[in-house]
């Protein structure tokens, strides 16, 4: 066939070079190519070689063509074939055993031509299938400029700089871009799905050296030109839009191809999850050794637009040939079936203008990769608007769809979703008769495509390359000293780059730097840290108080910044300091700091618990026998102890009690308490120190809560430690649960007998609500003793009958006695247990059993032994 001629190879072989110089050797000519971001590379070079005026670029939804343009540049698909010129070039022709594109490379293989030249240009594995249909092109096998060899697999972060990551989604990657952004300094990203703007921006920053890597899709297979040394695949299975599929190894190849220009060797390779490559597929890959095509994807272009069902019968029209398979498969044509099956259009949808209108509107390409039910039912509400021949969408509508999403602000996903949306009503403006003034829409859609693009391509390098970290690494491949700032707010730069702050003693990098260069960055930012620190904790050793401040967590803060935290010391009254930070600095700075910070806490603590200080000091020694163990049981408690399961508290005397109030804690009938423990300020201090030293956390009362419905998380010793006892549903503060156990006495006194009102206005000393009040006084010993025959509710109550544990047993064998005149039974006690921790204590106290030998001595009951009797005479409730 005169003037045809197939220029056939493997990648790096200048086949797309050799056409554009084939192609500008002619008066006119036309080359169409298998990508929108490929047909505007070629764009650029034939408007720089022949100028702007010369040139024409048609894809899908971009068409730029001058008056009097010589040389078309396309898109396969907008191929303007009725134009007559001297030269065309179809590229990367093995895409027509392409399910959803072959059969328009196949068209363009079969019936596209130059009226001088033509050129088919692709794989070498195309030869066989071209002389099977008859075709007899000259043939030009090229051989490959540059050796491929295969490198094995590598991690991404140990790959070398001028390589290539390529992944089959976008969510796979982003991350490894962000990856690559943590471990390298970042990475440039290209994707099919990219406008040319925003492809040509990121391929910049790669070529320019900004960023030593690309991560990519398969999209940079077909011809994007890339000083790439190495491929390394991050996986070699990907969606085709029907189903998950394996590459085959010439497919793998035309992506591996990428690496190497001209004659620079190239390398390929897996990383990641990427299973390894099978020998036979790398022997294949590395000698260009594939199997050849045999059939290619076919559609009949001889169409029946007399009506839709006569448009679908020409469509499934079968070639008759056996190297050309008929595929119904395609978008366009199951749209138009399920337009057939639709009962607003139907088979019976007729008129040549109709349906080839209705043709024209399922060609639509899925731009927003919608599937195939999104996608129709953008096309089936576009054929109730302009199906008719006559109609055009209005401005105000078209309008409309473009002002939303004429927006450039949101995330990578929503403005990739915006660019693919621009394309739809871009593609529509090109359509002269789609629209009332596309002229019009054309250039809003451009400009709107314009910005988001910069848009995107700004969110894609805010997101994916770290500008600081690549300035760094520069530097530190340099000899000279970095230079480091550290600004008075504590925030730190290394070559005018922050990196990081300096908060209290802790250095907070702004990123994680786990490779070699971050933590050369993050040492020779340490560097500058290290002289600050000193100062900083020298201030420390020498603040006063009023520098320091303990934290709602148990942290202490330096003039506003935490530097160390609350530790475990030999008991909870006494903490220790542990510094937050300040690794870098020297041990002794380190210890003096704490030490100083230690020393305030301890005095922060006697000054919120000034009766626990006394009591482990000159206080606590000033105290005897019982008066010491119940004091002391009241600073291991925290606030309070609950003394009525306890019969020894009644053998405190009258002096012991007054000892025991000068060194700050009152014994009572139910409680033992240290008043200034019951203080907020004071409650705060407790919690978090018993939090550092059992470890766990403990709950702080209701700030000035008489008393309040504590949920299960509170233990007794909780509560204790907060000053609080457990009295039936509530907790009740010690000194208000004192305070009543005396209005009861004090009423019992009042009745002359054991039964006694407690009239419900006692309820609001302890802040009790009345329909709990029956059961809080249950949980002082009492019961009722009458009740109000109408309600029940009781009238009367009286003390439980007690026992003492010394006797129990003796009274359990001998019948009960009645009570002597006048004696009226207290709270119930029973019998303390052997291991009680009082127990001990009761050996300080004289022994009432006499000796061996010695005469015995009549026993006596106090009357604190006898009953509960109340205060003496003048005192009040503590």
């Amino acid at each position: 066939m005169a003037g045809l001629k197939a220029v056939l190879g493997p990648t790096n072989t200048g086949k797309t070079h050799y056409a554009i110089d084939r192609m500008l050797g002619h008066a006119t000519g036309m080359i169409g190519l298998p990508l929108r971001l490929l047909a505007r590379e070629v764009y650029d070079r034939v408007v720089e070689a022949r100028g702007e005026g010369a040139a024409a670029l048609v894809t899908g939804e971009e068409r730029i063509i001058p008056p009097g343009a010589r040389y078309w540049v396309c898109t396969v698909e907008s191929m303007p074939v009725s134009e007559p010129v001297d030269f065309l070039a179809v590229d990367e022709i093995q895409l027509a055993e392409d399910p959803d594109r072959g059969h328009i490379f196949t068209d363009r293989i079969l019936h596209a031509r130059g009226r001088s030249e033509t050129l088919l240009l692709g794989a070498a594995t195309m030869a066989p299938v071209l002389r099977d249909l008859g075709m007899r092109p000259e043939t030009d096998v090229r051989e490959r400029f540059s050796d491929l060899r295969y490198a094995g697999p590598a991690k991404v972060t140990k790959l070398a700089k001028r390589s290539a990551i390529v992944a089959f989604s976008a969510e796979q990657v982003y991350a490894i871009a962000e990856l690559l952004r943590r471990q390298k300094g970042g990475a440039a990203v290209v994707m099919g799905a990219l406008s040319p703007r925003t492809r040509n921006a990121q391929v910049e920053l790669y070529q320019s050296g900004e960023v030593d890597y690309v991560v990519a899709t398969d999209a940079i297979g077909m011809g994007l030109n890339l000083d790439i040394d190495h491929v390394a695949f991050a996986g070699i299975s990907k969606w085709d839009g029907r189903r998950r599929r394996r590459l085959g190894p010439s497919e793998l190849a035309q992506i591996a191809g990428r690496a190497g220009r001209f004659r620079s060797e190239g390398s390929f390779g897996e990383t990641g999850d990427c299973p390894e490559l099978d020998a036979d597929v790398v022997k294949r890959i590395e000698a260009h050794d594939f199997e050849p095509v045999g059939v290619l994807e076919w559609r009949n272009s001889e169409l029946d637009f007399s009506s839709l069902a006569g448009l679908i019968a020409s469509l499934s029209q079968p070639s008759g040939r056996s190297a050309l398979r008929q595929n119904p498969d395609a978008l366009d044509e199951w749209v138009a079936r399920r337009l057939s099956e639709d009962a607003g259009v139907g088979p019976g949808y007729a008129g040549e203008a109709k349906t080839r209108r209705l043709w024209d509107l399922c060609r639509l390409p899925d731009f927003r990769k919608a599937g195939h039910e999104g996608h129709f039912n953008l096309v089936r509400g576009l054929v109730d608007r302009i199906g008719d021949p006559e109609a055009r969408l209005s401005d105000a509508w078209i309008e409309a769809r473009l002002d939303k999403i004429d927006v450039v602000d949101g995330d990578i996903p929503v403005l990739q979703q915006r660019l693919a949306d621009i394309r739809t009503w871009t593609y529509a403006a090109y359509r002269d008769d789609w629209l009332e003034r596309p002229e019009v829409w054309r250039a809003r859609a451009r400009d709107i495509e314009d910005r988001l693009s910069d848009a995107l391509h700004s969110a894609l390098t805010a997101r994916f390359v770290d500008r600081r970290t690549t300035a760094l690494l520069a530097s530190l491949r340099k000899e000279e000293a970095l230079v480091t700032d550290i600004t008075p707010a504590g925030e730190i730069s290394v070559e005018g780059h922050v990196v990081g702050r300096l908060k209290g003693l802790l250095f907070e990098p702004d990123s994680e730097a786990r490779t070699l260069e971050g933590r050369a960055v993050r040492n020779a930012a340490l560097a500058a840290v290290r002289p600050i620190l000193a100062k900083r904790l020298a201030d420390i050793a020498t603040a006063l108080p009023p520098a320091f401040d303990l934290t709602e967590d148990g942290e202490i803060a330096f003039d506003g910044e935490v530097v160390a935290r609350i530790a475990k010391g030999a008991d909870w009254l006494t903490p220790t300091a542990a510094l937050v930070g300040g690794d870098e600095a020297l041990p002794e700075a380190r210890e003096r700091a704490r030490a100083r910070i230690e020393t305030w806490l301890r005095d922060e603590v006697a000054n919120a618990l000034p009766t626990h200080a006394g009591l482990k000091g000159d206080a606590g020694s000033k105290l005897d026998g019982l008066a010491r163990g119940l004091a002391f049981r009241v600073l291991e408690a925290g606030a309070a102890v609950d003394l009525r399961q306890d019969a020894h508290s009644d053998r405190l005397s009258k002096e012991q009690r007054e000892a025991l109030k000068v060194a700050g804690v009152r014994a009572g009938r139910v409680a033992a308490y240290a008043p200034d423990a019951q203080k907020p300020a004071s409650q705060r201090v407790v919690a978090l120190l018993r939090s550092a030293f059992d470890r766990r956390a403990c709950p702080q009362a209701p700030v000035g809560a008489g008393s309040f419905q504590p949920n299960e998380s509170w233990s007794d010793e909780a509560l204790q430690a907060n000053g609080y006892l457990r009295f039936g549903p509530l907790a009740i503060r010690a000194d208000l649960a004192e305070r009543l156990a005396w209005e009861l006495q004090k009423r019992r006194t009042e009745a002359g007998a054991n039964a006694f009102a407690a009239p419900p206005e006692l309820a609001s000393i302890i802040s009790c609500p009345g329909p709990e009040f029956e059961k809080v006084l249950r949980g002082f010993g009492l019961s009722p003793a009458e009740r109000d025959t109408e309600s029940g509710a009781p009238t009367l109550w009286r003390y439980k009958a007690r026992s003492r544990p010394d006797q129990s047993q003796k009274r359990a064998a001998r019948s009960p006695r009645k009570p002597k005149a006048g004696r009226t039974a207290g709270p119930v006690r029973p019998a303390t247990p052997v291991d009680s921790p009082f127990a001990a204590l009761s050996a300080l106290v004289a022994p009432e059993t006499p000796s061996a030998g010695a005469p015995k001595k009549r026993r006596t009951r106090r009357k604190s032994q006898r009953s509960a009797a109340p205060p003496a005479k003048g005192e009040g409730p503590g």
